[in-house]
């Protein structure tokens, strides 16, 4: 749909019948990466080549019944705009929502999971721990456990804390058990035994007996999923692992035979929850790690943008047609949690720590009979049949008709090849302002500025509530729907500049294909900090490493291009919960157990406002492997004089504070490094728009991104 440039130079390409030159023939040769990002609303995808910096971007409606075939219509779309035959795509890089819609939508697999005698009950106990304020446990409804009790049995055998055999495994037990399963039809299984971190080897054989009884059907292992201590959150991180395997591995097949048939012979990969790579065939196998792999590319795409325009401090702020994904980045680093949230389930994966709210271009407006308050999602109108101003059979008003009743949105997207319809935006917003008695401009509006603060308390959580002061932070809007927002949102937070980015629509995309593979391991060590030995720490972290390096060599990574990061799980002892801290051998050989300590407490003083007199407790080890970063460059704009005069389309007019406004439209593609723009204007591209409200100015930085800030 479009070509650009992130390296040295854009290159156009001559159509049917040009002469192919030597330079041309070079790059057919050499091969493409393909990021490929699913939302609720479009499938975004961009291709480029890493050696000569020239880019595609594509945007395509997503196919809710069936990802893979919204894919395969823009992997043509795109390859054939790009001249590119899809053998020549060596590396298909992708981020998906499958695992976390089949844990919302309930429709994970049916779970058969097997636990050590005495300890049925597990799932269903669960931490006893109810969300909400007071009496909330009278009016809470428990989530339904993802294994149910009909669904567990228990085994004979036995090991304690240290690793050593109390009991030995019942297999009479366990193949009775197995046989019990099996006739109830689980589709996946679960083996969780008390102390198996420690010591795998009786969940190791269950699951031998599981393949050979039940060969059709997927086996996840805890000490395998996640060797960690406690017995629960360990058991239902497993048992979400299984439960969403046969989706995750029956969507896999099914995309990677779609992609054999286009041609595609190249790797395939999958965006983890933490903002790393894995190979599809651990995806398949621990697809736990890739609940949260939607929002995170987004976040790594921002990172990308980042290191290049030289902002280190970032608020994301991603809006999709669905939802909105915010997100914290601090010295371009990404704030990292161990606990992944997917609706009421909370497992113990890492992730990047993203926010997620009902807030997206799509988000339904209404006024509820009870109250007669005008209210704007969670409810979207989604892909299909999307807003009113789409012309595909949508009735209700959304946040996008609102965008397009008040002119913030022009009436041709998608360059020029999505036509909106303004009148039947307008007839639909009237129904909102007919319901609260007030005029239709007032009415659209007034969506607008409920889905604002919906974003704004997003970020409020990931910024304010952890710690942080927003404004020591730019925020970056990206998403089909983000740069018509950031300038808003950007003023509630006082966070600026507010940027849109070179291809904002496509980040996501991006961000898949410029990410490494990333592989983590973890150990429990659970020892108070006054009776360990920093030489002991180092020697299991480096042991440690050489597990995940060997991890990702099995994916085809050089073992030059791998590198080694560690955490270390801290609390005061006493404490059911831990701080992560990054630490190196060195350091850690350097200042010893008790600069960890010191690291600790500042964290925690910064997090709690407080600390404590208790011993300190050393609870778990973590070593990641991550491969090569692609060294992608961002291009330089040609300079201007600072006037846009150049990009301008059209003089438009729009409506803001409480009047209609005199704006200009500019053409992105045409603007310049320098350029100043004065709001209220609005800046159009393939992929999204960007508005500069009245109070701001804009100017174009080298790289093409767009900083906001007040005038």
């Amino acid at each position: 749909m479009a070509i650009g440039h992130y390296g040295q130079k854009t290159t156009r390409h001559g159509g049917a019948g040009a002469s192919i030159s030597e330079n041309r023939l070079r790059e057919i040769l050499m091969g493409y990466r393909l990021g490929v990002d699913v939302g609720g609303t479009f499938t975004d995808l961009l291709l480029f080549n890493a050696d000569t910096g020239a880019f595609w971007r594509h945007k395509t409606p997503s196919t809710p019944h069936d990802s893979s075939e919204g894919i395969l219509t823009g992997v043509n779309a795109i390859c054939a705009t790009a001249g590119v035959d899809a053998t020549g795509i060596e590396y298909f890089l992708h981020g998906t929502t499958v695992a976390t819609n089949a844990v919302l939508e309930g429709k994970g697999a049916r779970v058969g999971l097997i636990v050590t005698e005495g300890y049925r009950d597990i799932m269903q106990i669960a931490r006893s721990y109810v969300p909400g304020g007071l009496a909330a446990w009278i009016i809470w409804p428990k989530p339904t456990p993802l294994a149910a009790l009909e669904d567990t049995v228990t085994v004979g055998g036995r090991m304690n804390a240290q690793g050593g055999e109390v009991r030995p495994l019942d297999e009479a037990s366990a193949r009775t058990a197995l046989a019990y399963l099996k006739a109830q039809g689980v589709e996946a299984i679960t083996v969780s035994f008390m102390n198996a971190y420690t010591n795998g080897a009786h969940e190791a054989r269950v699951g031998e007996l599981a393949r050979e009884l039940l060969p059709n059907v997927p086996v996840s292992l805890s000490h395998e999923v996640l060797p960690e201590m406690q017995e629960y959150e360990r058991t239902l991180t497993t048992v979400a692992n299984a439960a969403v395997r046969p989706v995750v591995g029956k969507y896999i097949s099914n995309l990677r035979s779609k992609l054999a048939d286009a041609g595609f012979t190249g790797k395939l990969s999958l965006l983890r929850s933490d903002g790393g790579l894995m190979s599809a065939q651990k995806a398949q196998e621990h697809p736990v790690d890739i609940l949260m792999s939607g929002p995170a590319g987004g976040v790594t795409g921002a990172l990308w943008v980042g290191k290049n325009a030289g902002i280190k401090n970032i608020l994301t702020l991603d809006v999709g047609g669905t939802s909105t994904d915010v997100a914290l980045i601090e010295n371009l680093e990404p704030r990292r949690v161990r606990t992944t949230e997917v609706g009421h389930l909370a497992v113990r994966a890492s992730s990047l720590d993203v926010k997620t709210v009902g807030a997206g271009g799509g988000s339904i407006a209404y006024v509820p009979e009870l109250t007669r308050a005008l209210r704007v999602g969670p409810q979207s109108a989604g892909a299909v049949p999307g807003p009113v101003a789409y012309g595909k059979g949508g009735e209700a008003p959304t946040v996008t008709d609102a965008n397009v009743v008040l002119g913030y949105l022009p009436e041709n997207l998608l360059g020029g090849t999505f036509q909106l319809d303004r009148e039947g935006a307008k007839k639909a917003v009237q129904t909102i302002a007919d319901a609260l008695g007030i005029d239709l401009m007032a009415a659209a509006r007034g969506i607008i500025d409920i889905v604002n603060e919906n974003m704004f308390g997003a970020l409020r959580m990931i910024s304010v509530q952890q710690g942080y002061d927003p404004r020591h932070f730019a925020l970056m809007g990206f998403g089909g729907a983000g740069p018509l927002h950031v300038n808003a949102v950007a003023r509630l937070m006082g966070s600026w500049p507010a940027i849109s980015p070179m291809s904002p629509g496509v980040l996501c995309a991006l961000g898949d294909a410029t990410t490494r593979m990333r592989t983590e391991t973890a150990r429990s060590f659970s020892r108070l900090a006054t009776t360990t030995d920093a030489a002991e720490l180092v020697a299991i972290l480096k042991e440690m490493a050489e597990q995940t390096r060997a991890q990702l060599q099995s994916d085809g990574i050089n073992d030059a291009d791998i590198s080694s990061e560690f955490e270390i799980d801290v609390r005061y002892a006493g404490q059911a919960f831990e701080v992560p801290l990054t630490i190196t051998p060195d350091i850690l050989e350097r200042d010893g157990v008790a600069g960890i300590l010191k690291r600790f407490d500042e964290e925690h003083l910064r997090l709690f406002t407080f600390n404590m007199d208790t011993p300190h407790e050393i609870v778990n080890l973590r070593a990641v492997a991550l491969g090569q970063a692609l060294d992608l460059p961002a291009a330089e704009l040609p300079k201007g004089d600072g006037n846009p005069a150049a990009a301008k389309m059209r003089d438009h007019v729009l409506w803001m504070d409480g009047m209609e406004q005199a704006a200009v439209i500019y053409d992105r593609s045409k603007l310049r490094q320098g350029d100043i723009i004065p709001g209220p204007a609005i800046v159009v591209e393939m992929d999204s728009t960007t508005l500069i409200e009245t109070g701001c100015v804009a100017i174009v930085d080298k790289v093409g991104n767009i900083l906001i800030n007040l005038a």
